[in-house]
């Protein structure tokens, strides 16, 4: 069978909480982000995943995905990977949309890019960079790291240009699944958060 990706964006941080764009600031995990942690890692300990004794595991270097990481159960099996980090916001680090729209009316981080920070193609070309290792892999893989670049990496398994990931929101702890349909690269299921209902 091809292999999957499985991706689990960390947990919620007083930045996330605020709407604040956290690229290379590394921040820890509120108490609600590590409450959520834990329960992915149960949810993904439980049927029908069974603690995933064959995946390889990566996580993101930063703080909030590496600490969700561990207390998820899978720090023991991951290995630290550059490449996960969050989109670099340049001049946009710490700012919320609000703040940057009195700046620049009307922006939108999916078409005009941030100043001073890393470019569409330097973006893109990490997103690539995971969707092409994992379909090497000859086992499901999962990866612990950042909404924009998971939402990059669902974009560019697709196929589809970085632009559509402003289609596909992502919550903080949420568990989503790339696959395959008919031979073709697919979204098994996005954002899901079930377990954090219980």
């Amino acid at each position: 069978m091809a292999p999957r990706i499985l991706l689990a964006r960390h947990g919620q941080t007083a930045w996330s909480l605020a709407g604040k764009h956290t690229g290379r600031t590394d921040i820890p995990l509120l108490d609600e982000g590590r409450r959520g942690a834990k329960l992915l890692g149960d949810r993904l300990q439980g049927a029908p995943w069974d603690g995933l004794p064959d995946v390889e595991v990566r996580t993101s270097p930063l703080l909030r995905a590496r600490e969700t990481c561990d207390i998820a159960g899978f720090g023991d099996r991951a290995k630290e990977w550059d490449t996960l980090m969050e989109w670099d916001y340049g001049a946009y680090e710490g700012l919320a949309p609000a703040d940057i729209h009195a700046l620049r009316p009307g922006w939108l981080i999916w078409r005009d890019g941030v100043p001073e920070g890393e470019t569409f193609a330097q973006f893109t070309a990490r997103a690539d960079e995971v969707v092409r290792w994992a379909r090497s892999a000859d086992r499901d893989v999962l990866l612990f790291a950042h909404g924009h670049m998971l939402r990059a990496i669902g974009a560019r398994w697709l196929g589809l240009p970085l632009d559509f990931a402003a289609r596909i929101r992502l919550n903080p702890t949420s568990l989503s699944i790339l696959g395959w349909a008919y031979g073709e690269p697919a979204i098994e299921s996005w954002n899901d958060t079930g377990h954090l209902d219980g």
